[in-house]
This record gives structure tokens, C-alpha cells and sequence, in this order.
């Protein structure tokens, strides 16, 4: 079910294949990009045999690998293993390399990860060790990111708003331990070696002759303070046509997110669903209330064409049951609300 658009684009993997993904390929006449080119393996709960979802993970990663042939820029939204492959020169070879910043909106897990990563790009193609590269840097304030989110901070929660508080007055505490971190630690400068080009994009546009590729701030990995850290989201414009890869959202959750969505009002919007396989645990009552008003309103207040809706959701098999306000808001607006495997004429692999 190919979009009919000027902006050509092919989920590569997703969850509703069978492995954890949401790598996609986006082309215009000026520029390839690859978005994420990483995959693991589908969680013990997944109703398939190990065999099975480890076949279907080394094919991810062979799909990835091919498609990787046929970009001009590679981007990573963040270090999460489903999200970018540490290491196959073969992925990053002769790319522009847009990357999550490892300095500054990220945990401390990511920044490990992303240290591994990025010496290995030292030692593959720079023949230097990334110790041997970092800078010192300035210390920098960091205000609440709350003040960014101002819809999602200010939304009345009912009997729920002490507690929440609560959990943002932690949440904050967490927030500037991890600042003070940043700033402890040396600066990792962007890389350009004979064979790649390393930039950080967050909040930064890119131009290949009439194509756009902007990128937003660092956005919260799903809830506000997300312990598992920060994203960025991809934007391709070409002739007043758009595509937005939004990255781990989580939904979204944060009202912000959606208002942001709305305001870009994309063709093509390539979102991810909420762990509805995490029910009664990371995922609660209240925050998929928020996920479920939030999507609908994008499909109710925006232009948007079609919805990959996919990363994250289809983990279990009940997942559209539990997401079923947005399959039928789509339906409603006369909108094209699929997987990626639906959207590729396949059957998600959770239902095989």
C-alpha cells in the first residue's frame, strides 16, 4: 500500500515484522536517508518460539544492512540497541551521520552506549582513540524542561495532581543530577573522517537542494523525567510535502508532543504506539488516557494522510483492543491508520 506522494518512503523493520524497529528509509530526488538502523530481539512474553524471533531478528538486521546501501545520511534519534547497530562499518560507510547528542539530554546508560559507539567509529575510520579527542567544556546551566512543556505541566489531572507533583519534584531532582553529570564529564566533539561525517542535529535543518531535513529539540522518551532518557524527531520536507518520523514518544504521552505534531501537520506520520505489553506496570491507567486523547486528536486536528502507528504496541496481541479509539477515530476521519507490515501488505507477525 504505497503512499502516493513526492516524498518516497519504506518501513524497513518494525515490531509488527517481528523484531524491535522502527527503521525507515526516506527519499526525495535531492537525498536517501535512513532513520534508525537497529534492531533486537522481541521480549520472553512475545507469543512466538525463540527460534522464531531470533530468525526474525537476524532478518531485520540483513534488511537494515541493505537498505543502508542506498542512503546519503544516516540518522540515529538515540543509543537504544532497536534504534542503531554498534558496530558494522558497512551501515555507516561514506554517511553523513546525524546523531543524538552524547553531551547533554541523555542517562547515563545512552552515554556509555554512545561513547562505545562513536570510538568505534574513531578506531574504524579515524585510526584514533576517542579518549584522545575529547574536549573540555564550559559548564552550562540547564532549566527545567518542564517550562518547555507547558500544556503537559500545566493539565489539571484531578485527583491525581498531588501525586504527580510528586513525581515531577523527583523527577527534577533526577533531571539536575543528570546535568550535573553532563557537565563533570568531557565534551565529545562531532567527528569527520576521509569516509563519514559524525553531526549532533538536534534543533538544527539540513538542506540537500530542495529537500529539508529538520530536527527538534531533545524530546522526553516517553513520560516526563523518563528515566530511560531523551529523542529527537526527524521532519523531511520536499514540495510542500512532510514526513515526520517521530522516534520513541511513547504514544505520545506528553500533550506538548501531540500540540507540536498538529502545528507541523505532516502527510506522513510515522508514530510509536504505548507498551501496551507493560500494562498495570510502566504503562498506567491515567498515562494511556493520555496516550489514547492525544492520538485521536492528532487525527482529529491535523491533515495527515496516513499513520504508521507501530513501534512499541504491537508486542502483544491484544493491542489493538487496547488502543481501539484510535483505529476507529481513523476510520471516522477516512484516514489510513496501519502497521508497518499492514502497510507492506504483510500480517503482523503477533498474530502468526
Amino acid at each position: 500500500m504505497e503512499f502516493k506522494g513526492k516524498i518516497y518512503f519504506e518501513p524497513i523493520w518494525f515490531d509488527s515484522l517481528g523484531a524491535k524497529s522502527s527503521c525507515t528509509f526516506v527519499k526525495t530526488p535531492d537525498v536517501s536517508v535512513l532513520i534508525d538502523p537497529g534492531a533486537a530481539v522481541m521480549q520472553p512474553s512475545f507469543p512466538a518460539s525463540l527460534m522464531k524471533k531470533l530468525y526474525w531478528y537476524r532478518q531485520a538486521q540483513r534488511t537494515i544492512k541493505r537498505a543502508a546501501k542506498n542512503a546519503d545520511v544516516v540518522v540515529i534519534s538515540h543509543y537504544h540497541y532497536d534504534h542503531f547497530t554498534d558496530f558494522d562499518r558497512s551501515l555507516y560507510d561514506g554517511k553523513l551521520l546525524l546523531a543524538k547528542n552524547p553531551n547533554e539530554y541523555i542517562n547515563d546508560s545512552q552515554r556509555e552506549r554512545a561513547e562505545s559507539f562513536l570510538g568505534n567509529l574513531c578506531h574504524e575510520f579515524g585510526e584514533v582513540e576517542l579518549e584522545s579527542i575529547l574536549q573540555e567544556r564550559k559548564r552550562k546551566t540547564y532549566s527545567n524542561p518542564l517550562n518547555d512543556i507547558p500544556h503537559a505541566r500545566d493539565k489539571d489531572f484531578g485527583d491525581y495532581n498531588h501525586r504527580r507533583r510528586e513525581l515531577l519534584r523527583i523527577g527534577l531532582k533526577w533531571f539536575k543530577n543528570r546535568a550535573s553529570n553532563w557537565n563533570s564529564a568531557k565534551w565529545i566533539p562531532e567527528l569527520k573522517f576521509s569516509d563519514i561525517e559524525v553531526k549532533f542535529p538536534e534543533d538544527k535543518e539540513f538542506k540537500f537542494g530542495r529537500t529539508k531535513l529538520r530536527f527538534t529539540p531533545p524530546m522526553f522518551h516517553g513520560i516526563e523525567f523518563s528515566r530511560v532518557g531523551w529523542v529527537f524527531a526527524t521532519i523531511v520536507e520536499y514540495k510542500g510535502e512532510k514526513l515526520i518520523h517521530s522516534s520513541d514518544l511513547d504514544g505520545p504521552i506528553i500533550e506538548d508532543y501531540a500540540d507540536w505534531i498538529i502545528r507541523e501537520n505532516p502527510d506522513v506520520l510515522i508514530l510509536d504506539g504505548p507498551m501496551t505489553y507493560m500494562r498495570g506496570y510502566l504503562l498506567t491507567k491515567i498515562t494511556m488516557k493520555r496516550v489514547m486523547v492525544n492520538a485521536v486528536r492528532i487525527l482529529k486536528e491535523s491533515d495527515v494522510k496516513l499513520l504508521i502507528y507501530d513501534h512499541h504496541l504491537p508486542r502483544e496481541p491484544r493491542f489493538r483492543e487496547h488502543t481501539q479509539e484510535l483505529w476507529d477515530a481513523g476510520m471516522q476521519a477516512h484516514k489510513k491508520v496501519l502497521t508497518a507490515a499492514e502497510y507492506l501488505g504483510k500480517k503482523s507477525a503477533v498474530f502468526r
